[in-house]
């Protein structure tokens, strides 16, 4: 049995009622009172949240992009001002290493000046053994500057030691601190001699080296009374300030004293010298 075809509505015709319909309501939109309007109450309902929902976005989107510009602007500034501080920071350093040269070159022209009578030339420290006190060190000045072994080495406000090994352009220094060093010295104030010893364990203790054999028989030793280099010394020039007495103790045979001296020259940082280039006649150390 066939069955009957079902009735349909052409497309194209619709096509023509639905643009009718549009049209219709389109016109009744208005023409008709809008707040009482079906299609207005509806658009009411989905258009306005949708517009509220693309502004917000819209200002979100643009609350975003400035704070985004305004963060490249920060991490340039932030840059420019990272920049201008390493500048400063290396100038200030500059400046610093130019005044402690400086400094030292100052202490050096008053130290020339202390000692007039002496030919003297300046070096600098370019090596230095092992530990944290400059007992024993290599300056950049030789035999081509005229250096010779036994000459004495001052720097800050006294004596530094004496040279014991002479290159072209290069020497050794052994510093009055070094434990197998011996100076022939005298308090002063008194004139009463004594012998200054190198101690780096005392160095590294109390920063003082030791002296023995004092005879202070009317005991007007006191500390801080200064001591410089003998008349009776072999290697040593006569008048170079060693340091200062920081101790005193009699010894136990109640004829002699001891005790330990403070240098007058900072062994923890020695970097520029001079070499006096007189010599002492030869002859044995006290």
């Amino acid at each position: 049995m066939r069955r009957k075809p079902k009735f349909k509505i052409p497309s194209k015709y619709m096509l023509i009622s639905l643009t009718l319909l549009c049209a219709v309501f389109v016109y009744a939109s208005f023409t008709m009172n809008l707040s009482g309007n079906p299609l207005n109450t509806a658009a009411g309902y989905i258009f306005i949240p949708m517009q509220r929902g693309i502004n917000y976005v819209g200002r979100w989107i643009s609350d975003k992009t400035d704070n985004l510009k305004d963060l490249k602007d920060v991490m340039e500034e932030n840059a420019r001002l990272k920049t201008q501080v390493d500048e400063l920071t290396s100038e200030l350093n500059t400046i610093k290493l130019e005044q402690y040269e400086l400094n030292n070159l100052r202490e050096l022209l008053e130290l020339d000046q202390k000692y007039p009578s002496y030919e003297k030339v300046a070096a600098n420290v370019i090596g230095k053994d092992a530990g944290n006190w400059f007992s024993i060190f290599t300056i950049d000045k030789g035999k081509k500057d005229g250096i010779e072994p036994d000459m004495n080495v001052i720097a800050g406000s006294g004596l530094v030691g004496i040279v014991t090994d002479v290159g072209p352009n290069y020497a050794k220094v052994r510093s009055i601190i070094d434990d197998v060093s011996k100076v022939s010295g005298m308090v002063l104030t008194t004139s009463d001699r004594c012998i200054v010893h190198g101690d780096l364990q005392e160095m590294n203790a109390n920063q003082n080296i030791l002296f023995t054999d004092l005879k202070d028989s009317d005991d007007e030793v006191e500390a801080g009374d200064p001591v410089v280099t003998s008349n009776i010394s072999d290697k040593y020039l006569q008048g170079i300030l060693i340091g200062y007495l920081s101790s005193i103790e009699k010894d136990s045979n109640n004829l002699t004293k001891s005790g330990t001296v403070t240098p007058a020259v900072d062994f923890e940082h020695v970097a520029e010298v001079l070499v006096i280039l007189d010599k002492k006649e030869s002859g044995e150390e006290e």
